[in-house]
């Protein structure tokens, strides 16, 4: 029997080749752009950047407190300095004779579990104590049991204390922010409890910024990896800004420490 028997007909082909692809997060033919059914025109000068970026994930256009949540915890997140791996990558890279896009790369994947992924950790970390809650255990109870639990493994906490700041300067807001919220029935307000509960157990190491967020993401129903990729997504602006400065300066394949500092030299060690 020959092969060509065998194969399916050209429509048949077309059809399976096509639903390969297969996506409801945009439909792209000649003279049409819709984004998660809404025409490209449509949307340009009536939604803002967070609410594409909302559209494009739930699938639906937020309300303007959903988007005003999201548009602070995002904006939380744009940049902290050239000491941040991310950012410091983003600007090294840039003096090396690569394009923008490659300077902005090195600097996102410079993000990882450690650096950019405990937003996604904390949300983790919220949603286990309220599955625990939802089994009948009390808030307080479930949140130190939850505690207790990781810290058998670590003493670190995802989304509490911070390295450099005694107190988080974005916490608050982002607190008040979601309360109203709470008050005004815009969000449950079972992550706020959460991520406060946590805080009261622990104190007095406040929460921080991956904290908080996790908070808003949560309370907007995003899964906890996309906290993760939200926060790589804002700190993108920071990258970029940073790595088009660096560009501006002229410098040529600049280190991580000044040329007229030497690494201390330590003498090797047998295994």
């Amino acid at each position: 029997m020959s092969g060509d028997s065998e194969r399916p007909d050209d429509a048949g082909l077309r059809q399976e080749v096509a639903d390969w692809w297969a996506t409801s997060v945009s439909r792209i033919e000649p003279g049409v752009i819709e984004l998660r059914g809404h025409p490209i025109q449509e949307l340009l000068g009536a939604a803002s950047f967070t609410d594409a970026i909302w559209l494009m994930l739930h699938g639906e256009l937020p309300a303007p407190r959903q988007a005003e949540l999201l548009d602070a915890a995002l904006v939380g997140c744009v940049d902290h300095g050239p000491h941040a791996p991310s950012i410091a990558v983003a600007r090294m890279t840039a003096t090396c004779g690569v394009g923008l896009n490659n300077a902005v790369a090195s600097g996102v994947n410079a993000m990882g579990d450690v650096h950019g992924g405990a937003g996604q950790q904390c949300l983790e970390l919220y949603a286990e104590i309220l599955a625990r809650v939802d089994e009948g255990v009390a808030l307080a109870a479930a949140t130190r049991e939850t505690i207790a639990r990781r810290q058998a493994h670590s003493k670190y906490l995802p989304g509490f204390g911070h390295r450099f700041h005694p107190r988080d300067p974005r916490r608050d807001p982002h607190v008040a922010l979601v309360r109203r919220a709470v008050d005004d029935g815009v969000v449950e307000g079972r992550f706020l409890a959460a991520g406060l509960a946590v805080e009261a157990a622990i104190a007095p190491v406040p929460m921080n910024i991956d904290g908080s967020t996790a908070i808003i993401y949560g309370e907007l129903g995003f899964p906890a990896p996309l906290a993760r990729g939200l926060f790589v997504l804002a700190r993108t602006v920071g990258i970029l800004a940073h790595a088009w400065e660096e560009m501006q300066g002229g410098r040529r394949i600049k280190g991580p420490i000044p040329p007229g500092v030497r690494p201390t030299y330590r003498p090797p060690t047998p295994f």
